[in-house]
């Protein structure tokens, strides 16, 4: 006699997070153009119709993963931009999050794998542009303060692309101190305008 299988009780708010979970993953493994549906719905213990029921589309399920990836930041933090020193701050932040042997974010990874695709690229800037631009630019203040911060984004995903990924020597062997004595004075003119 076959047993039946258990039926996993239904829950939209746990399902849904699996997907999400399952989605930031996948697309922090292989970017938006190389996560499939299927793969994500698979991570996610669901069919690949319920990811698309949940979120109607794989562009609206990359909207939303990127979305989640910066509510949570880690160096845009209240904390650091209301410092003494804010440029100092987010100087050691940086260093400290790209120290050899530290997990690259997933954002990051998303965001970098994602880059060659025309569609995520225009996703991932409008949520930059509607959550770290924003949060950046209204800490700053003064004049310029929207291409300061895209400045501070450019030099920080260089930083890591070259620290972590790359792992040039300069920057991966480098002592902490240094990396924030030299880094604290461009990163400190750009915050200050």
């Amino acid at each position: 006699m076959a047993v039946e299988p258990e039926k996993r009780k239904r829950n939209a708010a746990a399902t849904r997070e699996a997907i999400l979970e399952s989605a930031r993953k996948a697309f922090a493994r292989h970017g938006y153009d190389g996560a499939g549906v299927r793969e994500i719905a698979a991570g996610a213990g669901v069919t690949a119709m319920l990811v698309n029921r949940y979120f109607g589309s794989k562009e609206q399920l990359f909207a939303e993963v990127v979305a989640l990836t910066m509510a949570d930041p880690i160096i845009l933090t209240d904390r650091i931009l209301g410092a003494a020193s804010p440029g100092k701050a987010f100087t050691a932040a940086l260093v400290a999050m790209t120290k050899p042997g530290a997990q690259m974010p997933d954002g990051f990874q998303i965001m970098l794998r994602s880059a060659a695709s025309e569609r995520a690229a225009e996703i991932g800037r409008v949520q930059i542009e509607k959550h770290h631009q924003k949060t950046l630019s209204a800490a700053l203040g003064g004049e310029h303060a929207a291409q300061r911060a895209a400045l501070l984004f450019a030099l920080v995903a260089g930083f890591q692309v070259m620290r972590q990924m790359i792992g040039l020597k300069a920057l991966a062997k480098a002592d902490a101190g240094v990396l924030e004595a030299l880094m604290s004075p461009l990163i400190e003119r750009l915050m200050e305008g």
